[in-house]
């Protein structure tokens, strides 16, 4: 539904400082979890993984992308919608 830096700025806010945001990707997701980066690390969180995985009897790929909160997130996120849209971190 979003690109992950996108869904980290919603959810990341939400998880307690040890927790973990896990993220179910379509397919192969190597570039955008590169691009999150950045956002990922301004909300507090870290990047732990992302292991692709094959729906049963398909060759349908999806991915789990396993984010740890390791401190708390600044209190201006997650911002409203428009500057989310219009300044991605």
């Amino acid at each position: 539904v979003a690109r992950l830096a996108t869904l980290s700025e919603f959810c990341i806010p939400f998880v307690k400082p040890g927790g973990y945001f896990i993220s179910y990707k379509a397919g192969d997701c190597k570039e955008e979890c590169e691009e999150a980066k950045n956002a990922i690390k301004l909300l507090g969180g870290k990047l732990i993984s992302a292991k692709e995985m094959y729906l049963p009897d398909t060759e349908i790929a999806r991915t789990f992308v396993m984010i740890r909160k390791e401190k708390h997130t600044p209190e201006k996120y997650p911002r409203g919608q428009g500057k989310r849209l219009k300044q991605p971190l």
